[in-house]
């Protein structure tokens, strides 16, 4: 369920040239076209739609690498 939001989010936020579609969970956002300043947009929103907040060890290229390791975080940060 989670991929599908995120997915969503990635779709607003990420400001990615190709299409969200186009992805796999496992597609590198960054080789995407992700760069570091909608990375930050990009966790705003998934704060604001899940109800977390990413703690500093968390601000990590790795943490939103991909749809998978950003689902995984959230995962972690609302149990």
């Amino acid at each position: 369920m989670s991929h599908k939001i995120i997915r969503e989010i990635l779709a607003q936020h990420g400001r990615l040239p190709v299409g969200v579609d186009s992805l796999t969970d496992e597609s590198d956002l960054y080789n995407a076209g992700l760069t570091s300043l909608a990375t930050v947009g990009l966790m705003l929103a998934l704060e604001d739609a899940f109800e977390i907040e990413f703690p500093e060890t968390m601000l990590s290229r790795k943490t939103f690498e991909s749809i998978q390791s950003i689902s995984e975080a959230v995962d972690e940060l609302k149990n």
